[in-house]
């Protein structure tokens, strides 16, 4: 789904990748750790083809994104939806023509079809009563759900998030991380998570949603059950590829202290 080979940028004489070379499986999500101006948000507009690399190669479902021209890239874009921490909703719209947005603007979808889907993603992140409202109706939390709802309208196979619960209160941010983990784990899309807030990114890496008589739940994750792996950049490198555990095991003097000096306790 998304390949970095020996991928190199840089600002000027800043280098900020220094030949990062990872790939991510369909169906997988993968937590992007770091300092702030460790690289995160430059990485996901490399896969967006935002930025070109300086060197290397990038692959987003079998196409060579740094080598294509916008028109090109405006064609891969449809298949990839995007929660950043700017939510940026249209403040003149509702909530159902927010989520609908790019079904209404882009496709030939009928209009009866847009409105189902919209009902169904709202119905997802359990604000299905709110299509009719308007954004500054809405409480932080709700806005951050109905941006998850605009993200899926589409059906993207490739979901990027960026910072998605910067600013939010603990409960607010578990309640987004639930819409999260459903996502990743009910519709099977694969994933980038950028993220200053570890306990968000451990919380969504160690539960999984199922599906009971009582409706969706979610529980704590047996351990190598769910789908999501953590990548820690640090000076232009990945010190760490691995596993929720393994991260927390790490013997690496940086990462205990990134870890357990940035926000305590797990």
């Amino acid at each position: 789904m998304i390949a970095f080979d020996r991928v190199s940028f840089a600002f000027d004489d800043h280098v900020v990748l220094h030949e990062v070379s990872f790939s991510i499986p369909r169906g997988r999500m993968r937590f992007l750790l770091g300092a702030s101006g460790s690289g995160k948000s430059v990485l996901l507009k490399l896969i967006l083809g935002l930025l070109r690399p300086d060197s290397g190669t990038i692959t987003v479902n079998g196409h060579r994104i740094d080598a294509l021209s916008e028109p090109e890239l405006l064609d891969i874009r449809g298949d990839i939806g995007m929660v950043f921490q700017e939510i940026a909703l249209f403040d003149s719209l509702t909530v159902e023509e927010n989520v609908g947005y790019r079904l209404y603007e882009e496709t030939d979808m009928p209009a009866d079809d847009v409105r189902q889907r919209v009902e169904e993603v709202l119905g997802f992140v359990g604000l299905e009563e709110y299509m009719t409202r308007m954004p500054a109706e809405l409480s932080g939390g709700q806005r951050r759900r109905v941006a998850v709802a605009r993200a899926m309208a589409s059906r993207p196979g490739l979901l990027l998030f960026d910072d998605p619960t910067t600013g939010l209160d603990p409960i607010t941010s578990i309640s987004v991380n639930d819409e999260i983990v459903k996502l990743r784990d009910l519709e099977q899309v694969t994933a980038v998570f950028a993220t200053h807030q570890i306990r968000d990114a451990f919380y969504i890496a160690t539960h999984q949603a199922v599906r009971t008589p009582a409706g969706i739940q979610i529980v704590d994750a047996a351990p190598g059950s769910t789908r999501a792996d953590f990548m820690v950049l640090h000076e232009g490198r990945f010190v760490f590829e691995g596993d929720a555990d393994a991260l927390l095991a790490s013997p690496d003097p940086y990462l205990k202290e990134f870890l357990f000096n940035t926000l305590p306790p797990w």
